[in-house]
């Protein structure tokens, strides 16, 4: 099939290529020109594993183009709209982009033609859309994406669920969609067809059910820590419930990215609209908990510090959101070690592939491009962003490179025991500390 894919951000870009991997003739169509030059010779412009090569195969076989033409976009069967719905300051969700992008779709689709959304939408986003679109001849679907930075072309060619959100009395959609599919429900990829609505309503439910997991765990920390408990012994234990599962129950500093945080203040704001506020109410304090986790790092390196950051140098190792990717939005990881500068502190920091995307937004960090810089003569380390090369630091060899041996495991992701045998002080959120040793008189 002819397919279109509107907007070639994170989403655009990996959903076009994973088209054209299945053999359809796609063509990417965004207004960023910079964005566009980069995919068409084979590059991506954010990291993401898997994409390049995906990218690669798919202009090579000639299937994969991209324009910031939408003239380009005419005479594809299917065009999917793929572009951001950021917050605005109220927490909701701007849909600007959302309705440029069908604008100029609908001027260039012929009748029957169907228009896919595939960005996350406030709940009802659809059924506003539909009366434009069927004035045009056309149709809509919504058909949520669950991608996983990291995971994307993955979760693009082995999804856990397919869902098509149709309008009522829409027959053919499904169809259309199920040859878009055709390879993936061949493999066994589960389908759903829902109404609209429920499509709309899939991702943002996800996202605030983990969001609740998450933050229910962090809870559990705040608590672990003062009773001279061990989160992650916790988690274990009720993480073999099967009703609870041990998946996302990882202490530390909370959650972040371009999707989580936003999608819950959205989905809350939303649900304000409608008149049911107080069915989400829950989700207030799910993002303040979360946010409680960054305050509680910069505390605890405090504490270990002497009660004061001024003069202190630190490495922090980590700035994504999280491991294998680039992301910064709303990450953790560079909030704290942002905080840690504003109370005085050298951040010494590091990233594997975040430096940069990190950098126009806290230039006043010191960045070195790996771990030994970072850590040389630091009078703390902390790891922050759980990658699997930080996982695996010789805490032996770092001793001799650093100015304290503190190593604080935002993260938990530390082998705790090897550390302290390596002769390091080892803090972690939600794991006795010298304050909770206080309280107990231990």
């Amino acid at each position: 099939m002819r397919i279109s894919v509107i907007g070639c951000g994170y989403l655009g870009a990996v959903h076009a290529a994973a088209m054209a991997e299945l053999g359809h003739e796609v063509v990417g169509i965004d207004v960023d020109p910079l964005k566009i030059d980069t995919l068409a010779k084979g590059g991506a412009p954010f990291f993401e594993p898997g994409l390049i090569e995906l990218l690669e195969r798919g202009i090579a076989a000639g299937r994969l183009s991209f324009s910031t033409d939408i003239e380009a976009a005419r005479g594809a069967a299917v065009h999917f709209i793929a572009v951001g719905t950021p917050q605005r300051h109220d927490g909701s969700a701007d849909l600007t982009a959302v309705h440029a992008a069908m604008r100029a779709v609908l001027s260039v689709a012929a009748p029957d033609d169907l228009i896919v959304g595939k960005s996350t939408v406030p709940v009802g986003t659809a059924q506003a859309l539909l009366p434009e679109v069927a004035r045009a001849g056309a149709a809509l679907a919504w058909n949520p994406e669950f991608l996983r930075e990291g995971f994307a072309v993955r979760d693009s060619l082995e999804p856990d669920r397919i869902v098509y959100g149709v309008a009522p009395g829409d027959s053919r959609s499904a169809g259309v969609l199920d040859r878009v599919y055709a390879e993936l429900l061949i493999a066994g990829s589960p389908r759903m067809v829902t109404d609209l609505a429920t499509a709309e309503l899939v991702k943002v439910a996800a996202n605030a059910f983990l969001a609740t997991k998450i933050s229910f765990i962090n809870a559990m920390a705040e608590i672990a820590e003062v009773a001279g408990a061990d989160v992650t012994r916790l988690a274990d234990a009720i993480g073999h419930d099967a009703r609870i599962g041990r998946r996302f129950l990882n202490a530390g500093i909370g959650f972040g990215g371009g999707c989580l945080p936003k999608d819950i203040r959205g989905f809350i704001a939303r649900a304000e609209e409608l008149g049911v506020g107080d069915s989400l109410s829950f989700l207030r304090e799910v993002d303040a908990i979360n946010l409680r986790r960054r305050d509680r790092v910069v505390a605890l390196t405090r504490e270990a510090l002497g009660g004061s950051l001024r003069g202190r140098r630190i490495a922090v190792l980590g700035l994504a959101f999280k491991p294998d990717s680039d992301d910064v939005r709303d990450s953790p990881a560079l909030d704290v070690a942002r905080r840690l500068a504003a109370e005085g502190a050298r951040v010494v920091a590091t990233d594997p592939a975040a430096v940069e995307t990190a950098r126009p937004i806290a230039p006043a960090l010191d960045y070195r491009a790996g771990v030994i810089e970072a850590v040389t003569a630091a009078d703390a380390v902390l790891v922050l962003t759980e990658w699997q090369q930080y996982r695996e630091l010789d805490p032996v060899a770092l001793a001799g490179l650093v100015g304290g041996r503190i190593v604080i495991d935002g993260r938990l992701c530390l082998d705790a025991q090897r550390w302290q045998s390596a002769g390091w002080q080892y803090l972690a959120p939600g794991r006795i500390t010298d304050r909770s040793r206080a309280l107990l008189g231990v």
